[in-house]
């Protein structure tokens, strides 16, 4: 993939919590990654442009993610079964292409063809403004909004933490 893609996480962070995270290593999370990929759903979309790899969508129903099943800020709205996306990876040659919103497009079909009734996510708000790249994984409000998702709910952890907007798309 081009540069600007993680060499941490490997989309690990919210599948893992407390010292499993923070005392694993690169190596591990690329290992526990792709073991993953072997399973159904997977966890995740490569998006590619030819054979470039250009970017990743992490997406998988909310249980398989166990640091946002812990979360205060994000705990869940409502009992609803609902599909998260959690993260996006745009390499930095392909950023302000649209590759994320084909991502995007191609979750919403992917969640659909796997029996999910609601996506939804975690964007940055769009109250933060402009963001740098490595802040605007969680993908931005406005994104969300353009593909049809509604907000259902803005949380902070305190005051002077940033909003976190929870929105939904209806996919039945």
């Amino acid at each position: 993939m081009q540069g600007g893609d993680p060499k941490w996480c490997w989309c690990m962070y919210f599948r893992t919590r407390g010292l499993s995270w923070s005392n694993s290593t690169a190596k591990q999370n690329r290992e526990n990654l792709r073991a993953l990929a072997a399973d159904e759903p997977a966890p995740g979309l490569v998006a590619y442009r030819g054979e470039e790899v250009v970017g990743w969508i992490g997406i998988s129903p909310r249980e398989a993610y166990p640091r946002l099943e812990s979360s205060k800020v994000l705990a869940r709205v409502d009992d609803k079964p609902v599909w998260s996306i959690v993260c996006f990876v745009v390499g930095s040659n392909s950023r302000g292409q649209g590759v994320a919103r084909a991502m995007l497009d191609g979750a919403i079909t992917y969640a659909r063809h796997h029996g999910a009734q609601i996506l939804e996510a975690y964007p940055v708000a769009t109250s933060r403004g402009k963001v740098s790249a490595a802040s605007a994984f969680h993908g931005s409000q406005s994104m969300f909004e353009k593909a049809g998702f509604q907000l259902i709910d803005v949380r902070q952890w305190n005051k002077k933490s940033p909003e976190r907007p929870i929105m939904r798309l209806e996919l039945t």
